[in-house]
Order: structure tokens, then sequence, then C-alpha cells
């Protein structure tokens, strides 16, 4: 089974987005969302999901690259946010 693979932005509070599916993004198309993430004071991280967010049995995996902008939360906070947040979405679906 191919797993999907995505490269992310994960938020301190475990929001994402999706900046790339099928090539790396380029450090010139992560300028913008690093100063967007420090406009808001969050910070956050570059990050690769491997999995399928909408299967609920599976729960994808992430895999920190590095930081985007200064983080005051650990990366596996964010991690276990995400996922939360995952499974809410799920479960109003």
């Amino acid at each position: 089974m191919v797993r999907e693979r995505r490269w992310i932005v994960l938020g301190e509070d475990g929001r994402h987005v999706s900046v790339g599916r099928y090539s790396d993004p380029s450090d010139a198309e992560l300028v913008p969302v690093a100063e967007a993430l420090r406009a808001q004071n969050t910070g956050g991280w570059l990050a690769v999901m491997e999995g399928d967010y909408y299967r609920g049995r599976i729960a994808p995996t992430l895999m920190m690259v590095r930081p985007l902008a200064p983080v005051t939360a650990a990366w596996d906070e964010a991690a276990a946010a995400f996922q939360e947040r995952r499974l809410q979405a799920l479960r109003a679906a």
C-alpha cells in the first residue's frame, strides 16, 4: 500500500497547512510562510506528513524537518495537538 506523503507547516497548536505534495518546497516558497507565522506570533515547523489524513484508524506520522519561526512549545506537544485536531475533524465529518 502506497502511503501519501506531503510537506506541511505545523503550528504549535496543532493547526497545519500543506505546502507541497509532489516536490519539496523551496526556501523561497517558505520565506512568506515563516514571515506569516512571525507576524501572528506563532511558532511552527516544516514537517513531512506520511499517511492518509482522513483514514480514521491509522494516524498519519509526522517528521519534523526544521523550525520556520521561533517556537515555545515542544514538537511532541504540537504533534499530539495535530492528531487531536485530526480526530475532532473526523468525528465532525
